[in-house]
């Protein structure tokens, strides 16, 4: 008889969604989304319904691997038993110890670097076995930055932690603004409660650069010039302060820096401001007196903002309005960019951080990974001879592609990939690991889109000989003679110590329960007598009270309070309230006469990044694959029309592709997507443009900070 198995998709997506798998005689024959999951509510994405095309795919990696061929070998049209011959498992962990044991010997272990990141964002599969082992290695350690953490030092800058206003209350709002969100392209299971807020008279309004799917269906999209978000904020709060229509009450009992702060507004007058955003004064003065007066508004603000020079600035920003106009006190009110601070796992538990003492007698060294191709060619003392690949496909996703490229080339980096398929990566890996997908191990599920924390059970059992992050990296530290017992730990034993934490609001959440329950949302009512952000508001006739974390201020900064004024930041030389200078790479900065046009290289809408982007089924929902966007302003002025091969260029890399002259960016920005290289004209992605520049706050990544030239391609 068929079953249905519990699991939560681990994908990197605010929804982590509840799914229901149908096994019939061992083998998944259905995915849906879980009906009673209160976000998820029975339906999934076009890329995780399509998931059993992923798991049981004829070009899913299923056995241990080794390059008998050139680096950069198994592109398009090259079979991957050409460039690879099969191992057993044990060949391929004593190759790999005997490797790792010499390098050490040689180099000392901080020449080992792990790469991975938002493959999968399950708690063990994500973050734990493979923590320990390189910690207990004396590896070097990744800065995990590529991403987020831009957007998240600039929320907690003011509100002190990633929290936000739960999907659910959405549907009760009355003004929406979709800052930089694509919410219908990476965020659909938001979109239902937009939908019931608008059809009780709420407006959608969008801000971003590019006509999304989102824009598409707004009642008002203002396509904003990249990078300048910070502007567009304050040149809000100049309207807001300046026509009394902040909340005075609000902003004295729960914030502090507002006199600074309307000091600051002064200096940006929306004459000025509209320059910079290419948004007229009058649409600016009308944003934010709508916003304002529209209650209860709120913000659905994505990681598209802070992918800018200055992004932390622009969070901040942005992270001031909801605390400007008191909606934190509102149910449909306040901001969402992250849930995840909720959930206080306890990750060092996992993670053992500590383990690095043993082996080094001090923290290792750490490598942004933004910067993997200034590591790989430039890092010294001592340069890095090992790379070790999980949960990410570095030569398709970092910028600077061809410096990438060029380290992973390396005849002496000995480079060990663990995937479920052959990616980029995989073009330069010496040793190719088998990994399961979701499917195939089980995990532990929280999220950064809500409050709902999930235990994602096995379905089926691996395919081939695959194995989980969990399960290779403890088999590879009793391969390298380590003792700890924290190696030996079972997949529940782990789940049991990351729910074994001081966070009050996981209080009575076990193991047990969330294996009988599927889903259980945090427990807002506990606060433990602690200083948790925040209480629930008063129960309301519904069955779950809305969780209003700041309704009564409680904010977990230095001072309790919103902070309009930061001394954290006047100490890291950072300006202490809020201001806006131009990316240097924009129309307004000192690249400008050169690559005039502003590049948004973008994530597609049905990859999650680099992930799904080899499915055939999925491929054919991304119709401007391979193509440059382009305003047909831009176009004439370089004698360009709809379909011409074209060659986009700047210091860093060109790549030809084919032009699509239509209205889905303003003058002056381009946009390409995201895809991977091998599918790319040479063997290259958009990437080969960006660059390793990093963010003011956070460390991460400024792929929309990237200026270029383009023109007529001749052979």
């Amino acid at each position: 008889m068929p079953t249905a198995v519990h699991a939560a998709c681990p994908h990197d997506c605010p929804d982590a969604c509840g799914v229901l798998i149908t096994i019939e005689d061992g083998r998944a024959t259905k995915i849906q989304g879980d009906p009673a999951h209160p976000v998820t509510r029975g339906f999934l994405c076009a890329k995780v319904a399509k998931y059993l095309d992923r798991v049981y795919s004829p070009d899913r990696v299923l056995y241990p691997m080794r390059r008998v061929a050139p680096k950069g070998t198994c592109g398009p049209g090259t079979p991957a038993q050409q460039a690879f011959e099969r191992i057993s498992w044990d060949q391929a962990l004593d190759e790999i110890t005997r490797r790792l044991r010499r390098i050490i010997a040689q180099s000392g272990p901080e020449s080992i670097l792990p790469y991975s990141y938002g493959g999968n964002l399950g708690a063990l599969n994500g973050a734990s076995m493979d923590r320990r082992f390189f910690h207990r290695l004396g590896a070097s350690q990744l800065e995990r930055t590529i991403c987020s953490s831009a957007g998240e030092e600039g929320l907690k800058s003011v509100i002190g932690v990633k929290l936000g206003t739960e999907p659910e209350q959405f549907a009760h709002s009355r003004y929406i603004i979709a800052w930089g969100a694509n919410i219908h392209g990476n965020n659909v299971h938001l979109w239902p409660f937009i939908e019931e807020a608008r059809r009780r008279g709420a407006k959608l309004v969008v801000i971003d650069p590019y006509k999304t799917r989102t824009a598409k269906f707004a009642d008002w999209h203002l396509p904003i010039n990249p990078g300048t978000d910070a502007a567009l904020a304050l040149g809000m709060m100049h309207v807001i302060i300046n026509d009394g229509l902040h909340d005075t009450g609000y902003v004295s009992r729960h914030t502090v820096g507002f006199d600074a702060l309307k000091a600051r507004v002064q200096d940006y007058p929306l004459e000025k401001v509209a320059h910079w955003t290419g948004i007229s004064a009058a649409d600016i003065r009308r944003l934010a007196t709508e916003y304002a007066t529209g209650r209860p508004s709120v913000i659905r603000v994505n990681y598209g903002i802070q992918r800018s020079e200055r992004g932390g600035m622009a969070m901040r920003a942005v992270a001031m309005l909801p605390c400007l106009i008191g909606s934190w006190k509102e149910i449909g009110g306040g901001l969402q960019l992250s849930t995840s601070g909720a959930f206080g796992l306890n990750k060092t538990a996992l993670e053992m951080p500590e383990l690095m003492q043993k082996a080094l007698g001090r923290p290792a060294r750490v490598v942004n990974m933004v910067q993997l191709g200034h590591a790989l060619n430039s890092l010294d003392a001592p340069p890095l001879q090992a790379l070790f690949v999980y949960n990410s496909n570095p030569a398709a996703i970092c910028p600077n592609h061809n410096q990438v490229i060029r380290g992973l080339r390396r005849p002496d980096l000995f480079t060990v990939v663990h995937e479920q398929f052959f990616t980029d990566t995989t073009d330069y890996a010496d040793i190719v690991l088998p990994a399961t997908t979701f499917f195939e191990h089980k995990d532990l599920q929280a999220a950064y889109g809500h409050y709902y924390l999930q235990v994602s059970n096995q379905a089926i059992e691996p395919l081939g000989e695959c194995r989980s992050n969990v399960d290779l990296f403890r088999t590879l530290a009793q391969r390298m003679g380590f003792e700890d017992e924290c190696f030996r730990e079972t997949v529940d034993a782990m789940i049991d110590r990351v729910l074994d934490s001081p966070n009050p609001w996981l209080k009575g959440i076990t193991r047990d329960r969330l294996e009988h329950e599927d889903h259980i949302r945090l427990d807002f009512s506990n606060d433990g007598g602690t200083a948790a952000p925040g209480r629930p508001a008063e129960r309301s006739s519904a069955e779950v009270a809305p969780f209003l974390p700041f309704a009564e201020g409680n904010f977990p900064t230095p001072s309790g309070k919103a902070e309009f004024y930061s001394e954290a930041l006047k100490r890291q030389g950072l300006n202490p309230v809020v201001a806006f200078t131009p990316p240097d790479e924009s129309r307004h900065g000192a690249h400008a006469a050169a690559f005039p046009l502003e590049l948004l290289a973008r994530k597609s809408d049905n990859h999650l990044n680099s992930t799904f982007a080899n499915l055939p089924s999925v491929r054919k929902l991304e119709p401007t694959l391979g193509m440059i966007e382009m305003h047909a302003t831009d176009a004439d002025a370089r004698g360009i029309r709809d379909g011409d091969r074209v060659r986009a260029f700047n210091p860093r890399g060109e790549i030809v592709l084919q032009a699509r002259v239509n209205r889905s960016v303003p003058p002056g920005v381009v946009a390409a997507r995201l895809d991977w290289a091998r599918f790319g004209p040479g063997s290259r992605n958009i990437n080969v443009l960006t660059s390793e520049k990093l963010t003011d706050m956070g460390n991460a990544a400024t792929f929309y900070s990237v200026s270029v030239e383009v023109e007529l391609f001749r052979a």
